[in-house]
């Protein structure tokens, strides 16, 4: 995992992923590097007006031919006639929302439905071509829920509007409230709907330090790594996706903390090395990577789409192969996207030494970048945060000049303390880094890999296999030795 590959090999139809090898000049990266609570009490911009009703008025929303605007105990309630063919056929908004390229946005609201229908959410341009920042599919109950949806506006204009589009399904009635269009840090999003991060209390490293506590080694364990935030990873050992995510998603949620996940079971997964395995097919993943988003729902957390999985394209042995590849992690950035609306997931983007940063920017917008919070670097592997976030900045300086976005990225430092000496299996002499810290150069500074868990039968660990958790490794990680 997260090995370093000696050089890119060109194939006439892999242009998409080769270009010249010099990164995109580093810039500094923007994120606040305060505290959580500093984040929170940043100010905001408010671009929507009357967003609560509670006037008793829907001005200066505007409603289509076929949708029908009231008030109803301080909602806004749409009233949606039948037989529309499209979604945009039924639609209702606000006009005259100023919009700035590269500015990030948070757009909230509170909805249900009478029936279960699908909606179409925009902040776009609102006139021809319609450019949309945002454009998002939620799935609607008789049951209310807050989505909150962070993006970065493609263009600048002061004629953007924010629509809710009805159409494309029959008769009903769709409710909202709260409509909020912001700029700025708001603590919106999975951070401030929680507490801090959870401490998962079934971490291979809590786990065996319950099953060990006679072990001269445990105290040091318990206080140094399984009291801390950390990550659970899936993949084809979890049994049934629905039911172990949902059960961790809401276990978390009941404490009021933020859950860390990572999403490990691409077909083909670590190109049959150490962590090999994933889904048996294209078709198996789709469905469980549905199954994994669905089962977070509207909870709030964090997820880190497939470590490697970017990076090892060049693994794969042909062109149809990394295309399936891409393909999938487009559909899963999509799933996170329309079914998990509070969660912020991070397609991963390997390590500063691996890919150039140019040739990354490429690859996640093929593998669907866009779509979703932004992307992760240095999963399971020990370079410092300093060459991680520089690395980040580089690959954000290629998404604007190439694409005309940046997205957020977070950096995973559970074992980056003493930095990297060019090992990435179970090397020695490294140490435990930061966790669970908003800022530090990134959005987030997270333990993704879980410290003490092995790269594989390699290193200062060669009978430990990937996975399992080891306290020889976790102890040398806690003295830096």
């Amino acid at each position: 995992m997260n090995r370093p590959l000696k050089k890119t090999v060109c194939t006439p139809g892999l242009l998409l992923f080769c270009v010249a090898l010099g990164c995109a000049p580093s810039t500094p990266d923007s994120q606040d590097t305060a505290s959580t609570d500093a984040v929170v009490s940043q100010s905001l911009t408010e671009l929507v007006s009357n967003g609560t009703f509670s006037s008793g008025t829907f001005s200066p929303w505007w409603q289509g031919p076929n949708t029908q605007l009231s008030v109803e105990n301080a909602l806004l309630r749409a009233d949606v006639t039948g037989g529309t063919a499209n979604p945009w056929d039924a639609l209702f908004g606000q006009d005259a929302i100023p919009l700035n390229n590269t500015q990030a946005y948070t757009l909230a609201f509170t909805a249900s439905s009478s029936t279960p229908v699908t909606v179409r959410v925009t902040v776009q341009l609102g006139v021809s071509p319609y450019t949309a920042p945002l454009d998002q599919r939620i799935s609607l109950t008789s049951t209310s829920q807050r989505f909150t949806f962070p993006f970065t506006s493609n263009i600048t204009t002061p004629q953007g509007q924010v629509t809710f589009q009805l159409g494309g399904t029959g008769a009903f009635t769709f409710r909202v409230d709260d409509v909020s269009l912001s700029t700025g840090s708001s603590g919106s999003g999975p951070l401030g709907m929680t507490s801090g991060f959870y401490v998962d209390p079934n971490s291979n490293p809590a786990n065996w330090v319950s099953a060990n506590g006679g072990d001269g080694r445990a105290a040091s364990i318990q206080s140094s790594i399984a009291s801390k935030p950390m990550a659970r990873w899936f993949g084809n050992w979890s049994g049934d996706i629905t039911s172990a995510v949902s059960g961790f998603a809401g276990a978390a949620d009941a404490a009021d903390k933020l859950p860390v996940l990572v999403a490990y079971n691409i077909p083909g997964r670590d190109c049959g090395s150490h962590s090999s395995g994933g889904a048996g097919s294209p078709e198996a993943y789709r469905a469980w990577i549905s199954a994994f988003a669905a089962a977070i729902g509207s909870r709030p957390a964090v997820v880190v789409i497939e470590p490697d999985a970017v990076a090892q394209l060049d693994c794969l042995p042909n062109d149809a192969e990394r295309t399936t590849r891409l393909g999938l992690l487009r559909y899963a950035t999509e799933q996170f996207r329309d079914k998990a609306p509070n969660t912020w997931a991070y397609l991963d983007g390997g390590n500063a030494t691996w890919i150039a940063a140019d040739t990354m920017a490429q690859r996640l917008e093929s593998a669907g970048v866009r779509n979703i919070r932004g992307f992760s670097i240095n999963v399971s592997n020990y370079l410092t945060t300093a060459q991680s976030t520089s690395y980040g900045g580089s690959v954000n300086a290629s998404l604007s000049s190439r694409y005309g976005y940046t997205r957020a990225f977070v950096v995973d430092t559970s074992r980056n303390g003493n930095g990297s000496n060019g090992e990435w299996c179970n090397p020695a002499g490294r140490k435990l880094g930061v966790t669970a810290q908003t800022g530090g150069g990134a959005e987030m500074l997270l333990w993704v890999k879980v410290p003490g868990d092995s790269d594989g039968q390699c290193g200062i660990a060669p009978n430990t296999p990937a996975g399992q958790f080891d306290p020889n490794l976790a102890t040398r990680l806690i003295n830096g030795t």
